[in-house]
């Protein structure tokens, strides 16, 4: 039997700290189209802008259990493409098949053909809750700081997004950036932590938040939770839960940011771990251990 979720305390050698309560005027809800679920709790206002990535799979359910509750202080989601520093798709792709194999990847892409066809995106998302959203391709340009500062978010959330974040980009909101980590930070920092806690046999996995600085996962934690890896997991229904998780604790951690009881603590990378793009190696020690990728 799986044990429940639970929000772990954040601990840490230095004391964690809270931020002051401050005012804000009330908004009203604008409700998507067709009008807000009536069992939606109303929230704190809390200006928010998304940075994301274009992923059918896996981000529309987040979006769709985070807008469901914060659309009406939802400034705009802005979508990137879902590639590392200065790939193409083609070199995305080849990289993908040399370390997961031809098979794993022509599932891979079967899925996400799929769910596009079926209409999954996170722009649907969007449009079913009446957030602007729009691609951007290089979240530190001037004029996209421009156009943020015009906006006037209070805090920045990043989600899967795959660009480095610069520090005009990270001082620009008032109330800092999230982002979201999919592993019990300061452990499996780094690329496709999903993939390595199955591949090196974990039993517990968890989900992070953190105010984002100019190092890699690796700034002050304000959220975090843990669950059971199930025996059956395959990477994608581990995927599956690790974001349903991710999205209960964003909430959290955004309703705590609005009425000012948000915590945080600074993560001792010493007691942690790092991994870069998985190897021969952990593909082999994954498929040992009778793991699936579907």
């Amino acid at each position: 039997m799986s044990t429940p979720p639970r929000i772990i305390p954040i601990r840490s050698g230095l004391p964690a700290h809270r931020e002051t309560a401050w005012q804000m005027p009330n908004r009203t809800p604008s409700g998507a189209a067709g009008g807000a679920p009536a069992d939606v709790p109303a929230t704190s206002t809390l200006k928010a802008i998304y940075l994301t990535t274009n992923d059918p799979l896996y981000l529309p359910a987040f979006y769709d259990r985070v807008l469901r509750e914060r659309h009406a202080d939802t400034l705009a989601v802005y979508i990137t493409p879902p590639l590392f520093k200065k790939q193409t798709t083609w070199q995305a792709t080849q990289r993908y098949i040399k370390t997961f194999g031809m098979g794993a990847a022509a599932h891979l892409t079967a899925r996400v053909l799929g769910a596009k066809m079926q209409g999954r995106s996170i722009a649907a998302v969007c449009r079913k809750w009446n957030v602007p959203w729009e691609d951007v391709t290089d979240v530190n340009a001037p004029e996209f700081l421009q156009k943020l500062q015009a906006l006037g978010p209070d805090v920045l959330v990043s989600v899967s997004c795959p660009l480095i974040f610069k520090r005009p980009l990270i001082e620009l909101p008032p109330r800092g950036i999230l982002n979201i980590h999919g592993a019990i930070l300061p452990q499996y920092r780094g690329v496709m932590p999903a993939f390595r806690m199955l591949a090196n046999g974990e039993k517990r996995a968890g989900v992070s938040i953190y105010f984002v600085n100019e190092d890699i996962d690796a700034g002050d934690l304000c959220g975090q939770r843990v669950f059971d890896i199930l025996p059956n997991d395959t990477l994608d229904s581990f995927l599956q839960r690790s974001k349903a998780e991710a999205a209960d604790l964003l909430l959290d951690v955004l309703r705590a940011m609005a009425d000012g009881t948000v915590t945080r603590a600074p993560l001792n990378l010493s007691e942690g771990s790092y991994y870069k793009w998985p190897d021969a190696a952990s593909v082999s020690q994954f498929r040992k251990l009778g793991r699936k990728f579907w």
